[in-house]
Order: structure tokens, then C-alpha cells, then sequence
């Protein structure tokens, strides 16, 4: 039987498979309709498709350093505690390993990983537990030594934050000392250099306008600016920032007296920056009495 466009469009708008997975689930079954969800279902992929809408803003992050170079990934589920279900984290350990060798997270999720790909993995894993799960983010670093630490670790190499740090010189004490900075103070950059001029400029814009509300005249605004956008810049940069070990002393300077140079660092935190959306208890009620 032919598989035309119309079927595989009926068979995701009935099971919300992907476009590949229904055209695979038709050829699979000679164009049968009922065989063809059944098969979908056997495989997974129908229910997976199912909790795909669903908001993902828990799940892990984990680190893995293999000589110079670190990578961290962030893996979402829908709730906190498949974090703790160590079949989860099986999984969360193999996909940060597999990072180790690609670019980016689309190439991450075409990577091998025991004969699968990745988002293979992923897709028996939401079937299997039954929630949606995401791999969201992907980021690495390289140096003359990389250094992890994670807070809030759920078991070694993954929690809730994780944070590598590249550094030349040094000794691990200090560069564990630096990922816990990081981990708490959550700097923007490293140096004023690589901070993003666009956020640079919205906020010396911000603080012009606040110092314009006070009625001084443009002259002392201008000098006001320079002090703020100077303390803006420390505070936003790992170098610049005062050492949570040591606040006397700067992250640079404290880098310096350990004979280290501070190269590089990542930061993943879990749900970082997604939106979730909200609803009261009677709301969740109502709307799962409507199935």
C-alpha cells in the first residue's frame, strides 16, 4: 500500500509521533492504521510524543572532565524526583560522556551512545519512565587543567549546578575553591572583555536613567555613570569579584598569590531560564477532571 502524506499526517495528528516515526510506523506495518499506532505505542514513541508539550525544568546537570578538557549538560524531566531515580541518572551519566566528544547539543543528540543515538536513548527513557525529558544544553571548556564541582549533587558528577573551571598554575584546592565562587556568586563573564556589550549598555542606559531622575546636571551624571558602571563590571565578572574565601582579595588576585591563571569557566544550573508555568490546586483539579 502506498504511504501517502495524508496517512502519515492522520497517524501524528492521532498519536503526536514525529513525521519520520509515522511514516516508519506505516511502512513498518503496509499502510494499517490500528498496526501502525500499535506499533508506535510498542516502540514508545506515541506516548513519548504525548508528553513532549509538557514543561521539563527539572532534571540534572552533569560534569565530566577527561584530561583538559570538561563538559557539562544539562537533561531535564518534569519533576524533581526522577532527578533521584538512578536509572535517570544512568542515563545522564552516558549522555554527558558522549558530549565529551561533539560540539554541540544537535550533534550530541545524534551521537552513539551503546548503539543508539542519544535522542534514541532519550525517547525509550520517556517511555519507559513516563515523563517528558529534554536535553537542553550542552557546554565545555579546555585548559591546562579543568576543574568540576557540582552543588546540591544527587550522586558523583551531577546535581543541580554544575561548574567547570579551566586555569593554568594552581592546584586543585584552589580551582575547587573558584567552581564553588562560581557556583554561588553566578558571574556573567569571566573579564569586562567578554562581557555581552548589549547587557553592558542596557544597564549603563538604566543607570543614566536613574541618575537622571535625581535632577543633577548632565556633567556630575556622567561622572555618577563611570563609578556605577565600574562597580557594575566587578560585580558582574568572575576576575573582578571579591572572593568568597577571601573577600579582601579579588578572584584575580586570589589567583595570583596560588600562582594560577584563570582561563575559562562554565556554569549550568537547572531550569535556568525556563518558564513555568503556574497553576493552583484547585486549577490542577479542574483541569485533570477534563482528562
Amino acid at each position: 500500500m502506498a504511504i501517502t502524506a495524508a496517512l502519515v499526517k492522520e497517524l501524528r495528528d492521532s498519536t503526536g509521533a514525529g513525521m519520520m516515526d509515522a511514516k516508519k510506523a506505516l511502512t513498518e506495518t503496509n499502510g494499517d492504521m490500528e498496526a501502525a499506532v500499535d506499533w508506535l505505542r510498542t516502540k514508545g514513541l506515541a506516548k513519548a510524543a504525548k508528553k513532549s508539550g509538557r514543561t521539563a525544568a527539572e532534571g540534572l546537570v552533569a560534569v565530566v572532565v577527561e584530561g583538559g578538557k570538561g563538559v557539562a549538560v544539562e537533561v531535564n524531566s518534569e519533576t524533581d524526583f526522577v532527578g533521584k531515580n538512578a536509572e535517570f541518572q544512568e542515563m545522564v551519566g552516558g549522555i554527558a560522556k558522549a558530549a565529551l566528544g561533539v560540539a554541540d547539543v544537535e550533534a550530541l543528540k545524534a551521537a552513539d551512545m551503546g548503539g543508539k543515538s542519544v535522542a534514541d536513548v532519550l525517547t525509550d527513557k520517556i517511555a519507559t519512565i513516563g515523563e517528558n525529558m529534554s536535553v537542553r544544553r550542552m557546554a565545555s571548556v579546555e585548559g591546562e587543567t579543568v576543574i568540576s564541582y557540582v552543588h546540591n549533587a544527587a550522586t558523583a558528577g551531577m546535581g543541580k549546578i554544575g561548574v567547570l573551571v579551566a586555569m593554568n598554575g594552581g592546584d586543585e584546592a584552589f580551582g575547587k575553591q573558584v567552581a564553588m565562587h562560581i557556583a554561588a556568586v553566578n558571574p556573567a563573564a569571566l573579564s569586562e572583555d567578554d562581557l555581552d556589550a548589549a547587557v553592558v549598555e542596557k544597564e549603563k542606559q538604566v543607570q543614566m536613567d536613574i541618575a537622571r531622575e535625581s535632577g543633577k546636571p548632565e556633567a556630575v551624571i556622567e561622572k555618577m555613570i563611570v563609578g556605577r558602571m565600574k562597580k557594575f563590571v566587578a560585580e558582574s565578572t568572575l576576575l573582578n569579584q571579591q572572593f568568597v574565601v577571601n573577600p579582601d582579595l579579588t578572584v584575580e588576585a586570589a589567583a595570583k598569590e596560588a600562582g594560577a591563571t584563570i582561563t575559562g569557566f562554565i556554569r549550568l544550573e537547572v531550569g535556568e531560564g525556563i518558564e513555568v508555568e503556574k497553576e493552583d490546586f484547585a486549577a490542577e483539579v479542574a483541569k485533570a477532571a477534563q482528562g
